[in-house]
């Protein structure tokens, strides 16, 4: 039996959506700006809209554990949406949605994983609240690189389950 994890995670931004939508999708530069994306490396290339492209990452967060997974791109909606399927350390779906209001870049990050390590599913019961703490924590990191990155400013980060 494997852990299951579905988080929302919101990022407002005062940017221009085109800036954050390029920054976004082009995850090759993250480990750049993104503390907590220690490598990222492309595997595949398919479309030239990047459907089929094939990434693979190393994340580390806070907590001293690394997960690695491939991401392979399903469907791009330039400024709109990047969705792609995960396999690896993790197995789900990853969904990034674009939106520009009143001047800020609302992104929504949704990650549908099933965790596949062993030792993650087998501490899972009592470790669920601090991996979903860990994830958040990347996410801030991601936000807070971005928007310094962009010399924008960031106006609120929420992760929450679904």
């Amino acid at each position: 039996m494997t852990a299951e994890f579905k988080l929302i995670t919101e990022w407002r931004i005062r940017a221009p959506l085109a800036d954050v939508y390029n920054a976004i999708s082009h995850c090759l530069d993250w480990p750049v700006w993104w503390q907590g994306a220690s490598k990222v490396e492309k595997c595949a290339s398919d479309d030239a809209d990047g459907v089929g492209d094939a990434y693979r990452f190393s994340w580390r967060g806070p907590i001293p554990y690394r997960v690695i997974f491939v991401m392979q791109v399903t469907r791009v909606v330039p400024c709109v949406l990047v969705e792609g399927c995960a396999s690896g350390d993790v197995a789900g779906i990853g969904r990034w949605n674009f939106v520009h209001a009143h001047g800020v870049t609302i992104v929504h990050y949704e990650w549908r994983v099933d965790i596949l390590r062993w030792w993650m599913n087998f501490v899972a019961p009592f470790a669920r609240p601090v991996f979903r703490w860990n994830h958040h924590q990347v996410m801030l990191q991601g936000a807070k690189g971005l928007a310094h990155m962009l010399n924008a400013r960031l106006e609120a980060v929420h992760t929450r389950e679904m």
